[in-house]
C-alpha cells in the first residue's frame, strides 16, 4: 500500500511543508555578465577564485553559498542538521571537500544536473518526517572542471557542436527549516530514468526533454492539476533544443498551457555563445538561489515547479557507445 503522504505514482505532498528560509549563490564571470547578474550573491573575478586548480575553487564556490545562506539566518554551519550536496565530479569531490571544511553532518548525492531538485526532494522529505529541523541542500558545477572529465581539455581547443551546451560556473545553497518565513515545498516528484535511444553526449538536452515532460505530466496527473496551476514551470538545463522538444512533447501529452521556461535558456543571453544554452548542476541552483526565489519573495511568483534534469552516463558509457538514460525530479514550491 502507498505511503499516507504519497500521492499517484510518483508524487509526496507534504503535511508539514518545509520552508525556505535563506538562499544563496555564487557564480562565474559568465555568468555575471548574462541578464541576472545582480540577482546572484557573489560574481567571480575569474575561475580560480583563489585556489591553485578549479577543483578546488568549485569547492570553495559551493562552500562559499552554503555559509552565505545559513549567515543570513544568523547561523553557523555548525548549527546545520544535515548537509545534503551533489556536484558532477567523480567522487563528488566538490561537495566532499566542502562537507569537510563545513563539517557538517553530511549525505553526498549524485543525481547530475538534477541534483539541485534531489538534494530539495530528500530534505524535504526528511524534515517532514520529523527527523531534522535545519538542512542545507546545495549544488555546483564548474565549466572548466566538467570539460576536462565529461569532454576535452579546453587547452585541445575542440571545436563544439551547435548542439552543445556550456556547463555553468555556478553554485547555490538553499536553508530548508520546519518553521519560519519564505515559500516553502508543498510536495514533490521523484522522476523515473527515461531512455530515449540518444547517444550524442554533445546533445544533452535532446536526451533529457522526455524525462522532463515525464515528470511534469506525472505531477500534474498525481495531483489533478491542470497545466496552467503554476505560474512558472522550469526544467534544469534543456537548452535551446531540449527545450523546444519538451513543449512539444507537452502538446503531445494534453499539458494544457503551461507557463514555461527552463534555466540552461535563461541563465544567458543572446549576446553570449554558449551554443544551446546553460547545463550543470550549478545552472539550475544558481537560477533558483538567485532570480527565482527573489522573484517569489517579491511576489511575482506564487507557485513554482522546478524540475531539475540530469543525464545519468559517464565518458566511459559514451565512449562504449552507450545511450544516455536521464532523469527529472519535480518539486513544487509556493508562497502560500
Amino acid at each position: 500500500m502507498p505511503g499516507r503522504k504519497k500521492r499517484g505514482q510518483q508524487t509526496v505532498v507534504f503535511d508539514s511543508p518545509p520552508v525556505i528560509t535563506a538562499w544563496a549563490s555564487v557564480v562565474g564571470p559568465k555568468e555575471g555578465e548574462g541578464p541576472w547578474g545582480q540577482d546572484f550573491d557573489l560574481v567571480l573575478e575569474d575561475y580560480l577564485f583563489g585556489e591553485k586548480t578549479w577543483e578546488m575553487a568549485e569547492h570553495k564556490m559551493l562552500r562559499e553559498a552554503i555559509t552565505r545562506a545559513v549567515d543570513k539566518r544568523n547561523f553557523m554551519p555548525e548549527d546545520t542538521d544535515l548537509l545534503l550536496a551533489g556536484d558532477l565530479l567523480n567522487q563528488i569531490v566538490a561537495s566532499n571537500f566542502a562537507a569537510r571544511d563545513l563539517e557538517i553532518p553530511f549525505l553526498g548525492l549524485y543525481g547530475a544536473c538534477s541534483t539541485m531538485s534531489e538534494g530539495l526532494s530528500v530534505g524535504a522529505m526528511l524534515m517532514d518526517g520529523g527527523y531534522f529541523e535545519r538542512i542545507v541542500a546545495a549544488a555546483c558545477s564548474h565549466h572548466y572542471t566538467a570539460e576536462r572529465q565529461y569532454r576535452f581539455p579546453t587547452e585541445q581547443g575542440v571545436q563544439k557542436a551547435a548542439t552543445a551546451q556550456w556547463t555553468a560556473t555556478a553554485a547555490g545553497a538553499v536553508l530548508l527549516e520546519a518553521s519560519g518565513s519564505g515559500p516553502s515545498i508543498k510536495s514533490i516528484t521523484v522522476g523515473k530514468v527515461i531512455d530515449m535511444g540518444q547517444t550524442d553526449q554533445s546533445d544533452m538536452g535532446s536526451a533529457m526533454a522526455a524525462a522532463a515532460a515525464h515528470t511534469i505530466k506525472t505531477h500534474l496527473s498525481d495531483l489533478n492539476l491542470p497545466g496552467d496551476y503554476y505560474d512558472l514551470i522550469v526544467s534544469g538545463d534543456l537548452g535551446q533544443i531540449g527545450s523546444a522538444i519538451a513543449r512539444q512533447l507537452f502538446v503531445r501529452d494534453g499539458i494544457i498551457s503551461p507557463e514555461y521556461s527552463d534555466c540552461g535558456v535563461l541563465l544567458y543571453d543572446q549576446s553570449q555563445t554558449v551554443g544551446s544554452g546553460a547545463s550543470g548542476c550549478g545552472c539550475c541552483a544558481c537560477m533558483l538561489c538567485g532570480p527565482l526565489l527573489k522573484k517569489m519573495q517579491k511576489g511575482e511568483i506564487n507557485k513554482l515547479l522546478l524540475v531539475a534534469t540530469g543525464a545519468l552516463m559517464s565518458p566511459v558509457t559514451s565512449f562504449q557507445g552507450e545511450s544516455i538514460p536521464s532523469i527529472a525530479h519535480a518539486v513544487a514550491i509556493e508562497t502560500a
